[in-house]
């Protein structure tokens, strides 16, 4: 039976990206860390937000650091365009300055709009490509730059949040489809090429989560086709991705791993 210590991750450090709404999914996998002792490292991306139908508060991504501060851990972030190429090394020169090695990273942050075939752009694909696969590449690569090649990483662990385009069609969002299912194929050579010093890596596909996106109307038809009737919340994925961060799951690595609550 799992036994979740408070001080299971103590002293630890995560870089969580994609942490700006409360009602998120990175909010959720930050306070899920932080409840057993691991400090947080935050990422977040107003102005993209502000271009979301949902959007966030001017002051959200900054008041659940103060929320992670006085659960007890370390807590700080950055606001951050992960399109640009320089943005991952400056990350991690700023985690290493405030917190030093950082241990777990989490790459939630993602961008997505919806185009077919027919809206589909070359710009819409570069912006796809620019987040979730080449920021997510280097972001890891800085990851793991952290470390000497020959070092054992106590606890080392990289998990990636993809989707379920390799489980179910996405005709509306090719552009996003396309992006993470890369994120999957490279989640699992990257596993190969760090397993020797302990570095576990890995994708998890959370599914339909209800983060204030879904209209009524829809998510009651999400639920009507539900077998376990009700759809993911964001703390269905934390539970997730706690386990994979923790010492239990160390012998778990190049897996995408679905929590779909069977839909």
């Amino acid at each position: 039976m799992m036994n979740w210590q408070p001080n299971m991750l103590q002293g630890q450090t995560a870089v969580i990206t994609g942490v700006s709404r409360k009602i998120g999914i990175g909010a959720a996998i930050a306070r899920a860390l932080a409840e057993v002792g691991c400090n947080i490292f935050t990422t977040y991306f107003r102005p993209y937000d502000a271009t979301m139908p949902w959007g966030s508060q001017k002051n959200e991504a900054l008041e659940i650091i103060e929320e992670l501060q006085k659960m007890g851990v370390k807590a700080a972030g950055l606001e951050l365009d992960l399109s640009q190429p320089t943005s991952p090394a400056k990350l991690f020169a700023v985690v290493k300055e405030q917190f030093g090695q950082a241990n777990i990273l989490v790459n939630n942050a993602a961008y997505s709009t919806s185009e077919n075939i027919q809206a589909l752009t070359n710009q819409s694909l570069d912006n796809h490509y620019a987040v979730n696969v080449r920021g997510m590449a280097l972001l890891c690569q800085q990851f793991v730059q952290q470390f000497d090649e020959e070092t054992w990483v106590e606890n080392g662990r990289i998990i990636n949040l993809s989707s379920g385009q390799s489980f179910s069609p996405m005709p509306d969002e090719l552009g996003y489809i396309a992006s993470k299912g890369a994120v999957e194929a490279f989640s699992l050579s990257l596993s190969a090429a760090l397993a020797r010093q302990g570095i576990t890596v890995n994708a998890i596909d959370p599914g339909i989560t209800d983060t204030g996106w879904i209209p009524d109307d829809l998510r009651q038809t999400f639920v009507a086709q539900a077998p376990m009737k009700r759809i993911g919340t964001p703390e269905d994925a934390a539970r997730l991705v706690r386990f994979l961060a923790s010492p239990e799951a160390g012998w778990i690595t190049g897996q995408l791993i679905r929590s779909r609550g069977g839909l």
